[in-house]
């Protein structure tokens, strides 16, 4: 039995639907640079911080497991840049 054309359209049209296109994210902390200046001295971040971290989100649970990261990445003015961009630490 053959499918007609139009059902074959549909049935590839619902798959493509539901298929997601992710980006994979290279977790690389000097890419958070740009929020260097908001997170020592507590100035609003910029909009390369934000873009930057809202990148760089899914990568936070492995910095803050990186002794030489954590102390930065969670002080206490670095989850207020964080909640300023819009960008909530994850739970880790």
């Amino acid at each position: 039995m053959k499918i007609p054309c139009v059902a074959l359209c549909i049935m590839l049209c619902l798959l493509l639907a539901q298929t997601q296109v992710t980006m994979a994210v290279t977790c690389n902390a000097l890419q958070l640079s740009a929020c260097a200046s908001a997170i020592t001295s507590s100035s609003p971040p910029s909009a390369a911080c934000c873009s930057k971290l809202k990148e760089q989100r899914p990568c936070l649970c492995q910095y803050l497991k990186d002794p030489n990261l954590q102390r930065l990445v969670n002080s206490p003015n670095a989850r207020k840049v964080a909640d300023a961009c819009g960008s909530p630490f994850p739970s880790c």
